[in-house]
C-alpha cells in the first residue's frame, strides 16, 4: 500500500494507492468525510471501503482533501475539493489506461463530492454513497443520475436524519435502466461507529450483484 503524492491544483495531494491485480483492473476512488469535521483518508469508513475494492482486485486510491494531513492548500467549501477529486481520478486513469470502468465511494461530504464527479465523468460506472449530507448540500444536480449505485444510511443518524435522506434521494431522477438502491443500517449513526461491519456487508452484497452485471454485460439487441 504505497504512499503517493499527486500534483494537485492547490499543491501536493497525499494519498494511499494499491495497484490492481490485473493490467485491465477497474479503478475505485475513495473520498473521505468533511475536513472540518475530522474527516481524513484513514477514518474507519474510508479504510473499510478502500479494503473492499482492494480485495476485489481494483486499483484503488484514497487521499486527503486539500488542507488535510500532508495535502497542501486550505478548505474551499467543496469547489476546491471537487477539483482535488477530479485530479485524483485523472491520476488514477493515467496509471490504469486499460481500466474498463471506474467507481467512486464517498462518506458524508465525500459522498456529495463523489456524486458531483459522477455527473461530470461518464467513465464512472457505479457509486457508493455513505451518509450523504442531503440536509446540508443541494443534490438537485442529479438530474438525471447517470449511473446505478448504493446509498447507505444509518437509521440513528442525528446529523443527517434518515427521513431527510429518504425524502431527497427518493426524488432523484435516473436515466433509463439506472437504479439507486437505498440501504438502511439499523442502529448506525452518521460516522457508523461500531457499525462498520454491517455497512461493509451491505456494500459487499451490493457489489456482488453489480460487478457481475458490469463484467458480463448483456448483448445489445439490434432491430432489423
Amino acid at each position: 500500500m504505497p504512499d503517493v503524492i499527486i500534483p494537485g491544483p492547490a499543491g501536493r495531494i497525499e494519498g494511499k494507492y494499491t495497484p490492481g491485480k490485473a493490467e485491465n483492473a477497474p479503478v475505485a476512488l475513495i473520498l473521505h468525510a468533511h475536513p472540518r469535521g475530522g474527516g481524513h483518508m484513514d477514518t474507519p469508513v474510508s479504510l473499510m471501503m478502500y479494503e473492499v475494492f482492494k480485495q476485489r482486485g481494483f486499483a484503488v486510491l484514497r487521499f486527503n482533501f486539500r488542507g488535510v494531513g500532508r495535502s497542501q492548500g486550505v478548505y474551499e467549501q467543496g469547489l476546491g475539493e471537487l477539483s482535488d477529486g477530479a485530479t485524483a481520478l485523472d491520476w488514477m486513469q493515467a496509471h490504469n489506461a486499460n481500466a474498463p470502468y471506474c467507481w467512486v465511494a464517498g462518506h458524508s461530504f465525500g459522498a456529495w463530492i463523489g456524486m458531483q464527479l459522477l455527473m461530470r465523468r461518464p467513465e464512472i460506472a457505479g457509486f457508493i454513497s455513505v451518509s450523504p449530507p442531503t440536509n446540508m448540500y443541494d443534490f438537485t444536480f442529479l438530474a438525471p443520475c447517470p449511473a446505478s449505485g448504493l446509498v447507505a444510511h444509518g437509521d440513528a443518524d442525528v446529523i443527517v436524519p434518515h427521513d431527510d435522506m429518504e425524502k431527497v434521494m427518493s426524488k432523484v431522477r435516473a436515466q433509463k435502466g439506472i437504479d439507486i438502491k437505498r440501504q438502511i443500517i439499523p442502529g448506525a449513526g452518521h460516522l457508523f461507529s461500531n457499525h462498520v461491519e454491517p455497512l461493509q456487508t451491505a456494500i459487499d452484497d451490493y457489489l456482488d450483484l453489480r460487478l457481475v452485471e458490469l463484467d458480463n454485460p448483456k448483448p445489445k439487441i439490434t432491430k432489423r
